[in-house]
């Protein structure tokens, strides 16, 4: 007598695809990555296996003749990350066009706290600086005024599950506008010998690539190639190559039309539902920056050679790295919380009625959580593999951990309060 064998349960290609996307699309998911490969990071930099990990890092690779012979590490803030800031270049044009930063009067507070967010860490960081009469110390004065998107949101996910919509709302405007205004700061401020020809070039492959979106292609072996090619110009230019990826971001559409669209979904009657591309390709893009630009640039970044209980104790008596962490710690959750406060006083800045002081403040000490483009500032305003840029990483890190342990112990309690108050959560 036969027997049936056993089937066995296997996941179509698809399937597997559409869990990995939106296991990938959770908040907690990319900032327990960024953890995950921080730590990582600090482990190999601090172990025998130091010179490995450094080979490793501070490994050349690329055309000489083109200007590409870079790092690894070179690599994953100057290549990776600039897919990164293509994925928030499109994020942001959908937020400007049709989102939360459509309606000024809507997006005046959080855009008003997010440019609070960024002045005072960076007053503080200046004054610690100055006082300290540190030759060199004030370049960095960028550095304590950004806000990491990924590791703040999935700070509130993991603690806030309770707490209104309207704060994840108002911290990510905050988060985009502030990320705006670090392009803006790379762009200008980090710049240094700009190579103009090679800038004007660069408008060449950019603008075939806009012409390209605007009528709807998005094959990637013919948009890539515009976009590798646009970065390489850019690059060549002296700007940071990252400032490429927001303005590829930028040339996309956001309102869908006949040309320029793609089927999302359909509705009940099977009619199909179109969106503009930018919202396609942040969709798909975002993917892989949250599962492998992000944590690359992470674990070739955070590895700094602490030194022992000496080498600490060096680093916390450099103005940098106390610079950086009071900016962080202090300058981001006075800077939010007071501009909200003195703006929500006039009739034009309205704060949510859903939110409480105590939900702002907390939000105020998670936007202190200045992990990517910290790092990323860090490194242009003192250089690689320097003294400095060390103290860089380790003021970062303490700092950003010091802001989300005290905003994620804030919002917790909220949390709590409003869950026996019987919230639902978010």
């Amino acid at each position: 007598m036969s027997q049936t064998p056993p089937t066995t349960s296997r996941l179509a290609p698809h399937e597997l695809w559409r869990g990995v996307h939106a296991t990938a699309q959770s908040d907690a998911v990319g900032g327990a990555l960024l953890l995950g490969a921080t730590v990582v990071a600090l482990l190999l930099a601090n172990t025998p296996a130091a010179d490995i990990y450094t080979a490793v890092r501070d490994f050349t690779v690329g055309p000489h003749a083109l200007h590409l012979d870079l790092t690894i590490g070179e690599w994953a803030a100057d290549g990776l990350l600039a897919i990164f800031f293509f994925v928030v270049g499109l994020e942001l044009k959908e937020e400007f066009v049709a989102g939360k930063l459509r309606d000024p009067r809507q997006a005046a507070l959080p855009i008003a706290a997010a440019f609070g967010g960024v002045a005072v860490p960076a007053l503080v960081f200046a004054g610690i600086a100055i006082s300290s009469d540190s030759e060199g110390a004030l370049r960095g004065w960028a550095i304590p005024t950004a806000t990491d998107i990924a590791f703040a949101v999935a700070v509130l996910a993991v603690v806030g599950r309770y707490l209104p919509p309207a704060l994840r709302v108002f911290l990510l405007t905050l988060a985009i506008v502030d990320d705006l205004i670090a392009i803006t700061i790379i762009a200008v401020v980090y710049t240094e010998g700009l190579q103009l020809q090679w800038l004007l070039l660069a408008l060449v492959p950019l603008a075939a690539f806009a012409v390209l979106v605007q009528r709807g292609v998005i094959t990637w072996w013919v948009l890539a190639p515009l976009g590798v090619l646009t970065w390489a110009l850019v690059h060549a230019s002296g700007i940071h190559a990252t400032v490429a990826g927001v303005l590829l971001g930028f040339t996309v559409p956001v309102v869908a039309t006949q040309r320029a669209r793609v089927q999302s979904s359909t509705d009940e009657d099977g009619t199909p539902i179109y969106d503009g591309l930018t919202a396609y390709l942040a969709d798909q893009w975002g993917v892989f920056t949250t599962l492998v630009a992000v944590p690359v640039f992470a674990f070739f970044s955070a590895g700094v050679t602490v030194g022992g209980l000496e080498g600490f104790r060096t680093a916390m008596q450099d103005p940098i790295t106390l610079g950086i962490i009071a900016g962080l710690f202090l300058g981001k959750p006075i800077g939010i919380t007071a501009t909200t406060f003195l703006l929500s006083r006039l009739p034009a800045f309205q704060l949510d009625d859903s939110l409480r002081w105590p939900d702002i403040i907390g939000m105020g000490f998670v936007a202190g959580v200045g992990f990517t483009v910290s790092l990323l500032v860090g490194e242009l305003a003192y250089g690689a593999a320097s003294v400095a840029e060390e103290h860089v990483k380790i003021g970062v890190l303490l700092g950003s951990l010091v802001s989300a342990l005290a905003g994620g112990g804030v919002l917790a309690m909220r949390s709590r309060a409003a869950k026996a108050a019987g919230a639902q959560p978010a």
